[in-house]
């Protein structure tokens, strides 16, 4: 029996049986050894909790793709729309297919599913996320006349190839803004007394970043967005570190960096948000919150052998610090966009 031959099957994510969570995991961890071969799989219990925590804000859809002895799951789609207010002309799609069942037309299959959620939910616009590691998804995007709207890298820091020289002249540099800026740190959630400040951060410096040519306009982070956040990051056994500078005229916070990872990869640490408020740019304060966060590092996280960071290459500021902090590129992830109408046309053709 052929790839096509098999069942799509409606999948609740939030609340699945044991048996269609257990196959989604092994589905999941199969696409992970092409996505990231160097990474352990994602234990079962993880991969439960960030389904049964997604957040909140966001509706969407699953179908899943059995083998014909209903012992296997083969394929994977998912559609998803933001109900928090801004870019409600777009969703995100994902569709995925274990490779010895690719290229058989599952892909319109998948498309032909999704589609009625998307027009449900009154969206023009479909965007979604590619590997480099997995060419198939890029050719079905292709197909679809969909546009590249931004690439970013995933760039990798090897612990043993860091320059801790580097570490220390970054730190001695910044000791004179300390009269002016008040470093604080978090380890795990935000306090209710800080979070506000901290969404506006976010929000402000988040959509200052570059958008390339994605058809995208300002997204709105509040701190109730924060705590489901959280809440999905904490029950999958993710920690998170903070680091963030306030103002010591206003006691306002105007920079912060964030890192995070898991015990089930304790190699592996991963660079989140890091942003200043554009007025206070320019004066080092990026150095010094990645300094002062990579020193706590490597004084208590002895295990972690590598971090990685995604960088969209014309965010030079950004870009130049990691480089001589010694990151380079790993992967790269590409976001495409395509118009609901080509996927409409792309549909109603015959498979030649």
């Amino acid at each position: 029996m052929t790839g096509l031959e098999a069942a799509f099957k409606r999948l609740d994510l939030r609340q699945a049986t044991e048996n269609d969570y257990r196959r989604l995991s092994e589905f999941k961890n199969a696409l992970n050894r092409e996505y990231a071969p160097d990474d352990p799989p994602i234990p079962l219990e993880e991969h439960i909790q960030d389904w049964k925590n997604m957040l909140g804000s966001v509706n969407y859809e699953a179908y899943a793709k059995w083998d014909p002895s209903n012992s296997e799951i083969v394929a994977y789609c998912e559609v998803s729309v933001p109900n928090s207010g801004d870019n409600e002309h777009h969703a995100d799609f994902m569709i995925e297919v274990l490779p010895e069942y690719r290229n058989q037309g599952i892909g319109r299959q998948a498309l032909k599913l999704i589609l009625p959620f998307v027009k449900n939910h009154q969206r023009t616009l479909l965007t979604s996320y590619t590997s480099d590691q997995i060419p198939a998804a890029e050719i079905l995007l292709e197909h679809l006349g969909a546009r590249r709207g931004l690439v970013m890298g995933i760039n990798q820091l090897k612990i043993s190839e860091f320059n801790k020289t580097l570490l220390q002249q970054w730190l001695s540099q910044s000791e004179n803004k300390r009269s002016e800026f008040e470093l604080n740190f978090l380890d795990g959630a935000y306090p209710d007394n800080v979070i506000d400040k901290i969404a506006a951060l976010r929000q402000e410096v988040g959509n200052d970043q570059p958008r390339g040519e994605l058809d995208r306009g300002d997204m709105k982070i509040t701190p109730d967005l924060l705590r489901q956040m959280e809440h999905n990051l904490f029950t999958t056994g993710h920690r998170r570190w903070t680091l963030y500078l306030m103002d010591r005229a206003d006691g306002w916070a105007i920079g912060l960096t964030e890192v995070f990872w898991n015990q089930n990869r304790p190699m592996i640490m991963h660079q989140g948000f890091t942003g200043i408020y554009r007025v206070y740019r320019n004066q080092g304060l990026g150095r010094w919150l990645k300094a002062e966060m990579m020193n706590r590092i490597l004084a208590d996280h002895p295990e972690v052998q590598f971090i990685r960071t995604g960088n969209v290459s014309s965010n030079l500021p950004m870009m130049k610090i990691n480089i001589e902090m010694g990151f380079k590129p790993y992967a790269a992830r590409t976001i495409w966009q395509v118009e609901i109408e080509k996927v409409e046309k792309y549909l109603a053709e015959e498979i030649t």
